[in-house]
């Protein structure tokens, strides 16, 4: 009748054991976690792929970065107003010199007062500020008349040399070869010129110089 005392104390000395197995395992666990860890971030970063090394910079040349063909190019101030127009067979630009070439061109521009430029050669060349223009063969450059922001009457301009250099900012015409200047009617011809526009409107011819005035 005695006999389920020895059962029970077997029963809890089991349990005893598997309680004193689990707090050894509790202290260690926190270590086997970091362990853990830490092979899991060593598989991880062997998975990864190294980075690309940074290629080196590649020296500028004057092979041309970019071409556009049979192309037209308009340019509108903020209140939508058209300002300049580009067309050309095909310009290339050249990342050393910062300078874009244009075949068979064809530029025009509105002045403040809307007085209309237009500038065409088989070559144009323009800086990167689009403010100097290079015109070489066939160039012409025609100011169509208008008045100025005081009102005053601006008369008809044409230039027409097989070389022409054409500012912006300021106004002016440049050519070291033989031109024609054409003022209303009035023709006028030289080995070189100087033409500074705006309000000045001078120009300055050199060279063989001859002139053609209409009757007034």
């Amino acid at each position: 009748m005695n006999t389920p005392a020895p059962v029970a104390l077997q029963v809890k000395t089991h349990r005893g054991g598997m309680s004193r197995v689990w707090d050894q395992l509790s202290l260690y666990l926190p270590v086997l976690m970091m362990m853990l860890l830490a092979l899991v971030s060593y598989l991880l970063l062997q998975a990864t792929p190294l980075p690309l090394e940074p290629e080196p910079e590649q020296p500028v040349t004057n092979e041309p970065d970019f071409f556009m063909r049979r192309f037209s190019v308009k340019v509108f101030a903020p209140d939508g107003v058209l300002q300049t127009e580009v067309y050309g067979a095909e310009a290339r630009h050249h990342p050393d010199t910062d300078l874009t070439v244009i075949d068979t061109a064809r530029i025009r521009t509105f002045s403040a007062q809307r007085q209309l430029s237009t500038a065409t050669a088989r070559e144009i060349v323009s800086n990167g500020e689009g403010t100097v223009y290079e015109l070489k063969g066939d160039a012409v450059v025609v100011r169509q008349a208008g008045r100025n922001a005081a009102g005053a009457r601006l008369p008809r301009m044409e230039f027409h040399g097989e070389f022409l250099r054409v500012s912006t900012d300021p106004e002016r015409i440049e050519s070291d070869l033989p031109v024609l200047m054409i003022r209303d009617k009035d023709q006028i011809t030289a080995d070189s010129l100087d033409y500074r526009g705006g309000d000045a409107r001078v120009a300055e011819l050199t060279g063989r110089v001859r002139a053609r005035l209409a009757p007034r």
